[in-house]
């Protein structure tokens, strides 16, 4: 970000960091966890608050695999890749149940369908779940609407679960025993002469052994090396009143995952999605705010497959619209390095709005690839150098 002359007057007092977590999200308070379990003193620091950002504003969908078709990713990724993103995925998954155990968060262990809308995308799901079962993935196939409602085929994954995303956050925090600084926004990192990283915020000049940034959609304003690689692209949702009944139990998405809805824990429906439909407005912003078009988009969109949430004169029961800020990469994968000019500050960002299903085994290959050196695979930021 960008600060005024008046306000980076230098008057803040320096403090001393062993680790220091940019981002108080779920991959940056996993990553605090894991390199507290490193024995690293941790601090965490945000320019607002615990899952404020994305982390707090998402469906809390854990899906397994990648954000698009299984046989699509092998064809994008190589077939390797793609099975060790999956493998990551399950690894994350674990690693968020054990947090909801001890930190006694609901998680819903309702599984998920992948839902066609059209005949193409029928003939997509056909395709994939043949790749998905010759990889021995546990996956259903139906060849009709398990919802009854329009959809003409399926993809299942009873593994799959829903959670809120907000009390996760909080509880992995907590069991990361890592100190807070919230509302405190960063406006400069620096490489010290004695290899310490100087971290200037609002509140404090940071001295950091070690600096992890888990700062997702706004990388680009912190560093330049973030520009081209992460790209802020804005996300909608809206939630209903409480319904007498459920409209469905599993999580659900659908054309081609731009679609995705889900019932709540106090039985509200939430709905998001239909941003490829107005790609200009949504793509490359940090305005959380609403739009309009978007949100109807959705409303028109339960209309045809979700009436259940319109009264009798045909307006939506919605109790609450928002927006969140997702980190698109150039292929869809996160990245996990250093900074080229300032090899004590790592990074793990840019999830393509699946952190849920990638973000705590990132953080934990993030926290040892800056300590120890560990490769990161697949994720290595390494692979975007030309951008």
């Amino acid at each position: 970000m960008s600060v005024s002359h008046w306000q980076a007057d230098g008057s803040q007092p320096v403090r001393d960091v062993d680790f220091l977590v940019v981002g108080a999200g779920l991959v940056g308070c996993t990553a605090a966890y894991f390199a507290a379990q490193g024995g690293r003193d941790v601090v965490i620091t945000d320019q607002a608050d615990i899952a404020l950002g994305a982390s707090g504003r998402n469906a809390g969908f854990m899906i397994t695999g990648l954000d698009t078709y299984y046989h699509r990713a092998i064809e994008r990724y190589g077939h390797d890749v793609t099975r060790q993103a999956w493998a990551l995925s399950q690894e994350t998954h674990r690693i968020w149940h054990d947090f909801a155990e001890r930190g006694n968060v609901r998680l819903d262990r309702c599984g998920s369908l992948l839902l066609a809308e059209s005949a193409a995308e029928r003939d997509e799901l056909r395709t994939a779940i043949d790749a998905m079962h010759a990889d021995n993935l546990p996956a259903i196939y139906h060849d009709s609407d398990p919802l009854r409602r329009g959809y003409l085929a399926a993809i299942e994954q009873p593994d799959d679960c829903a959670v809120h995303p907000v009390a996760l956050t909080r509880a992995i925090f907590a069991a990361s025993g890592a100190e807070l600084i919230a509302n405190n926004e960063l406006y400069h990192i620096a490489q010290a002469d004695d290899g310490a990283v100087l971290v200037y915020t609002r509140r404090f000049i940071f001295r950091a052994a070690h600096v992890l940034l888990c700062t997702n959609a706004y990388s680009p304003r912190i560093h330049p090396y973030f520009v081209g690689k992460v790209t802020p692209t804005r996300a909608q949702v809206f939630v209903t009143e409480p319904l007498a009944e459920p409209l469905l139990k599993p999580c659900g998405y659908s054309d081609y995952g731009y679609m995705y809805y889900r019932m709540t824990f106090d039985n509200r429906f939430l709905i998001g999605g239909g941003r490829h439909q107005h790609k200009s407005a949504e793509d490359d912003t940090t305005e959380d705010r609403i739009n309009d078009a978007v949100q109807a988009t959705l409303t028109e969109y339960c209309r045809r497959y979700f009436p259940e949430i319109f009264d009798a004169d045909g307006t939506p029961r919605i109790s609450r619209r928002w927006a969140g800020i997702m980190g698109f990469t150039p292929d869809g994968l996160p990245l996990v390095g250093r900074l080229p000019d300032m090899p004590r500050v790592g990074f793990a960002v840019g999830f393509t709005g699946h952190g849920l299903a990638l973000g705590a085994g990132t953080a934990k290959r993030a926290v040892a690839h800056l300590l120890d050196d560990a490769d990161a695979g697949f994720l290595n930021a390494e692979r975007l150098a030309d951008r």
